[in-house]
Parts: structure tokens; C-alpha cells; sequence
């Protein structure tokens, strides 16, 4: 009987697997929708042809929208209002959206295909970001695993963004990979370098977009990548800047260092940078200069599992280790801001600590990666 009831069960879910994948063959082969008008924001209209994305058919307007993942349904950056010509919530949507994002018709444009005609409606600040093209300047070892690459702007010529934000840099076919992917990247570089950014691209196992960096990329080759994007950016307060990051969520707090520096800011900042070991920490000497050159500033980096040769005498334990111990001594939180930017597990348990000490959410902004 159960010998029976296992036939029936694999086969039931062999005719549901063929079945789907008929339904995906049907829709890429055969599923014809014509050409679709896509209204924004009851202004701008365009024409194309249907069957694609809508994150991708923006795209191919050059109309830009944030896609830390590239698309794959993961980041819920490219979210957009959808008030006409779309289907039900799907289930790759659900999860990253809220019941009121739901209620005003928010979607993730890159899981809702256009298959008639739609209305959206996009934020106007999104029509700035733009297509660069570059050539690759230089690219340097800042550690075993990250690379610092510099792109120098051909067209346009010139960049304009806020220190924190981050670009998305376009791979291309490599080695057995036929595709190309869009990958997000904080700009290092100070925002008032217009010729060129700087990004810290740390790499991933496996990673379609680190790798081609890591191992194919080289200087001179021509490569592009969209920008400005995303809202880690300084938020102008009196009270005290406690910064986190750990590996490459260096990146954005350099350009916003800079930034800072060059304004000779007397707000007092304090930056906690987390690594492994000695052959994990980087730009130490950057750090230092900036204390000198900004009044108020002071960097703590901490290793967490430092190597006996290391000869290390700073913080030890995982970043959130100093963090608590500098917060318990802090009698004015509350009017403090939080800036974090690295693995979400480090900014999950860091935003916790911040809150327990007494420090509101609307004053802590994170720009997290993995």
C-alpha cells in the first residue's frame, strides 16, 4: 500500500514538473504580447515590445532603477508603483513587500512582466541616474580578497553624486559564463572627483560579477556601469556620527569621510572597522590621516580573531564588542546617528546594540550587502 501511495505521489509530481515546465516553454517560445505603451508618473510614455521585465524594459529606456541583486528578486530596491495593467502580488513579491506598500500598488519591477499596457509611477530623483561608460584606470590589491578598481569616465565625462551612494557596475562574458550580470558597488571615491570612481569589490566564491573582476578584468579594458544610486548618505544633525562597517563596507565611508574633511566638519564621528586578522584590515593609514585632517574624528578598528605574528594590541572580539563598550560609556545617545554598511548579520546585531543603549531607529541608516 505505502509502495503504491509513493508510485502515485512521484508520479503526480512528475506530471506537475513536466507541466511547469511546458507552462515556461509556452510563455518563452509562444507567448506573444505585442507592443506596450508604459505611462510614468502620467508624463513620459514609451513604446516596446512586451514580454520582458519591467525593471529591464525601463532599462532599455535608459530609465534606471536601483537593483543592488541585478534582478534576481532578492534586494526589493526596485520597487516602483504599478497602478495599471499588472497582475496579483506573486510570491517571489510578497515577503519583501509590507501590507502598505501592498495597499498602494508597490511592486518589485523586476519580478512584474509587461504584458499590456501599465501606468507606474517612479520617484523623479531616479531620472538622474545614468549610463557611464569608463575605462578601467587602475586596479590594486588592498587585500587578499579586495580589489580597489578605479574607472576613469569617457561618457559622459563627469559624475555627480552623494558620498555613500553606490553604482552598478555591468560584467561581461567570461570563461564558460555567457551573460552579462549588474552588480552594486559603493562609491569610494570623493564625490568631488568627478572624472573617475572608485570602487572596493570584494570577492565572492562563485560570484559571476567578483570574479570576472578578481581574475579577467583588466587595466585599459572599457566597461560601464550605472549611477548614482541608493540613500546611505549623510543626514546633516549636530549629534555624534557612529559609524560600522567591516571588508569592503569600507567603500562608501571613505567618500564620506572625504566629504567631510574637505568641509572641516567639527562633528564629532567615530567609526568602529571590523576584520579577521592583520591581512584583513585595510586603509588604516587613510584613517589616520583623517584624524588629523577632521577635528573630532576617530577610528577604532577591531580584529576578531587575530594570529599570534599579527602583534596586534587594538580591539579584539567581533566589531560589536567595542561598539557596546564605547556605547555603555555614552550619556547622549539619543541625539547620535548610526551609519552601518556590511554583511546584514553585522548590521542586524549592531542596529540591535544601538537600540538597546538607546539610540532611535529613524536616526540609523544601513546599506547592507552578502
Amino acid at each position: 500500500m505505502i509502495f503504491k501511495i509513493l508510485i502515485t505521489t512521484a508520479a503526480m509530481a512528475g506530471i506537475s514538473g513536466v507541466l511547469a515546465l511546458l507552462l515556461v516553454l509556452a510563455e518563452r517560445f509562444f507567448a506573444n504580447y505585442g507592443e506596450c505603451k508604459i505611462t510614468i508618473n502620467d508624463e513620459e510614455e514609451f513604446t516596446i515590445e512586451g514580454g520582458s521585465s519591467l525593471l529591464s524594459s525601463l532599462n532599455s529606456q535608459k530609465i534606471f532603477l536601483p537593483s543592488a541583486c541585478g534582478g534576481r528578486g532578492t534586494c526589493a530596491y526596485c520597487k516602483c508603483k504599478v497602478h495599471e495593467g499588472v497582475g496579483p502580488i506573486l510570491p517571489t513579491e510578497e515577503p519583501l513587500l509590507t501590507e502598505e506598500e501592498m495597499a498602494e500598488n508597490v511592486r518589485l519591477s523586476c519580478q512584474v512582466k509587461v504584458k499590456q499596457d501599465m501606468r507606474i509611477e517612479i520617484p523623479e530623483e531616479l531620472f538622474n541616474i545614468k549610463e557611464f561608460e569608463s575605462e578601467v584606470d587602475k586596479i590594486t590589491d588592498l587585500t587578499y580578497d579586495i580589489k580597489l578598481v578605479r574607472l576613469k569616465l569617457t561618457e559622459p565625462k563627469e559624475i555627480s553624486f552623494k558620498p555613500g551612494q553606490y553604482a552598478q557596475l555591468n560584467s561581461k562574458p567570461y570563461n564558460g559564463v555567457k551573460e552579462s550580470v549588474s552588480r552594486a558597488y559603493s562609491i569610494a571615491s570623493p564625490h568631488f572627483e568627478k572624472d573617475h570612481i572608485d570602487l572596493m569589490v570584494r570577492l565572492v566564491p562563485e560570484g559571476i560579477c567578483t570574479t570576472w573582476v578578481h581574475d579577467y578584468l583588466q587595466e585599459g579594458e572599457k566597461v560601464k556601469f550605472v549611477a548614482p544610486m541608493g540613500d546611505f548618505y549623510i543626514r546633516e544633525d549636530e549629534g555624534e556620527m557612529i559609524m560600522v562597517a567591516g571588508g569592503s563596507g569600507m567603500a562608501p565611508f571613505v567618500s564620506i569621510l572625504e566629504d567631510m574633511a574637505r568641509k572641516k566638519s567639527k562633528r564629532k564621528m567615530t567609526y568602529f572597522f571590523g576584520a579577521v586578522t592583520k591581512k584583513d584590515l585595510f586603509y588604516v593609514e587613510e584613517m589616520r590621516s583623517l584624524e588629523e585632517r577632521i577635528e573630532n574624528f576617530t577610528f577604532v578598528p577591531a580584529l576578531s580573531g587575530p594570529e599570534p605574528d599579527d602583534d596586534w594590541d587594538g580591539e579584539t572580539g567581533l566589531i560589536t564588542v567595542p561598539l557596546e563598550k564605547y556605547l555603555k560609556s555614552h550619556d547622549d545617545l539619543e541625539k547620535s546617528q548610526g551609519y552601518l554598511c556590511g554583511s546584514p548579520g553585522m548590521i542586524d546585531a549592531c542596529i540591535k546594540i544601538m537600540k538597546n543603549y538607546g539610540m532611535k531607529s529613524d536616526r540609523i541608516f544601513y546599506d547592507p550587502f552578502g
